[in-house]
């Protein structure tokens, strides 16, 4: 267990965590379902006793470009019903009591160190809290659908997460030591501290990608198909999928193609239809908007999208435009002005 996970679980519950991003701290049930609810979602809170004998409640929250980091306690038994959460993922890991999470047709405990849960925005959820604490991390739903759609090569929808991380799982531990660091390191910043863009941007890479490849979903298997690590996949299409990846910038040449994979033009394209369950030229379109999609989030503020376009061997932008919405829903400069903000 690394140090920072050490730290996050052996320390006391009530407001230690984020303390100096104190957002509720009231021992009112009513006081702690609004305000909490403007930070997460509306919900229903209701504690177990009808006095909300020792109920309180604390919400400490360190809030950044894409996604926030979060203390949530509750003193007391409380049930918790936020439905459907629309605009975001949560993780959460317990650090002290116990809760029993209800996401569509799961029901599982939680308890430090052992299990945790994953939160999917389309999934209506229940909850019921037993002098709990938990570390939340809150991701953005549009960035984590249009990454996924990205690594998957389907179009931007929605993507629905298994709800139970097992903790004694090698990635989830990595999960579990990545919140651990951006908490740390939230706390030693302070309220008034600022990650640069290119901690921000390294800390939202490494969130996705321990999110979308390390926990369970309904894209995981077309990620590995679409990134060529299902063993399932014939090395032909493998090699086929990498020469349109090195050369997306370059107009598809089909015997190229077929002589880079060694089978056949026809093998190719029904190979394409079987295991991608696209064409050749529509994988290639996939490619470049995600490389166009992964430039423009990282683009300075006087890039041209034009000039990126045309390097990455877009000739159409009409056509590029309408893909790219459909694809990550949003316009390229949409996610350019986002990038800027």
């Amino acid at each position: 267990m690394s140090a920072a996970v050490q730290e996050m679980s052996a320390r006391a519950p009530a407001a230690e965590r984020l303390a100096a991003f104190a957002r509720v701290t009231t021992d009112d049930v009513d006081e702690a379902a609004e305000q909490i609810g403007h930070i997460f979602c509306p919900h229903d809170l209701k504690p177990a006793q009808a006095r909300a004998s020792g109920f309180s409640a604390r919400h400490n929250c360190a809030a950044f470009d894409g996604f926030s980091i979060n203390y949530v306690g509750y003193g007391g038994t409380v049930s918790i019903d936020p439905g459907c959460l629309e605009r975001f993922f949560l993780v959460q890991v317990p650090l002290t009591g116990s809760a029993h999470i209800h996401a569509g047709a799961s029901g599982f405990d939680v308890a430090p160190g052992k299990i945790a849960s994953l939160l999917s925005p389309t999934i209506a959820t229940q909850m019921i809290w037993r002098d709990c604490a938990q570390a939340i991390l809150l991701l953005d739903r549009c960035m984590v659908e249009q990454r996924a759609a990205a690594l998957s090569g389907r179009a931007a929808g929605a993507v629905e997460f298994d709800p139970v991380i097992d903790l004694s799982a090698p990635s989830s531990r990595h999960l579990q030591a990545s919140l651990a660091e951006l908490m740390t390191l939230a706390e030693r910043l302070g309220p008034c501290g600022r990650f640069s863009p290119t901690a921000m941007a390294g800390w939202r890479e490494v969130l996705l990608d321990r999110l979308l490849n390390g926990q369970r979903h309904g894209l995981s298997d077309a990620i590995m198909t679409f990134s060529g690590q299902a063993e399932r996949l014939p090395r032909a299409l493998r090699a086929a999928r990498d020469y349109l990846a090195d050369n997306a910038d370059e107009p598809l040449d089909l015997a190229q193609l077929a002589c880079a994979s060694g089978i056949g033009i026809r093998a190719l394209q029904l190979g394409f239809r079987r295991h991608f369950g696209m064409s050749i030229s529509e994988m290639l379109l996939d490619i470049r908007l995600a490389s166009l999609h992964a430039r423009l989030a990282k683009a300075s503020l006087d890039v041209s999208i034009t000039d990126i376009a045309f390097d990455l061997g877009f000739t159409h932008l009409g056509r590029m435009a309408g893909a790219y919405r459909e694809k990550f829903g949003e316009t390229p400069s949409a996610t350019l002005r986002r990038r800027m903000s």
